[in-house]
């Protein structure tokens, strides 16, 4: 995928490629190791409780960003594989 700059990311629409509408990006989470997008937020980080800060709650209210397919006017993103119990 080509470079995108992060302002770009903000208010854009998240579809999943089989077309249901996930959300649209009001945060980012970056991993500052990697130096990359680790996160796209549906929700600002700020408007979350606090007891709502946990692994838990920004997995709910987040789509990781190795599952986008494409950036345009639209974000693309693969379909969320189920993790096995």
């Amino acid at each position: 995928m080509a470079q995108v700059m992060l302002s770009e990311l903000y208010g854009k629409q998240i579809i999943s490629n089989s077309g249901r509408i996930v959300g649209t990006v009001e945060d980012v989470i970056l991993d500052f190791e990697d130096g990359k997008v680790a996160s796209l937020l549906l929700t600002k980080i700020d408007s979350l409780n606090r007891e709502e800060h946990g692994a838990l709650a920004l997995a709910k209210h987040s789509v990781k960003y190795d599952r986008v397919k494409n950036v345009s006017e639209t974000i693309i993103v693969g379909e969320e594989i189920p993790q096995s119990r």
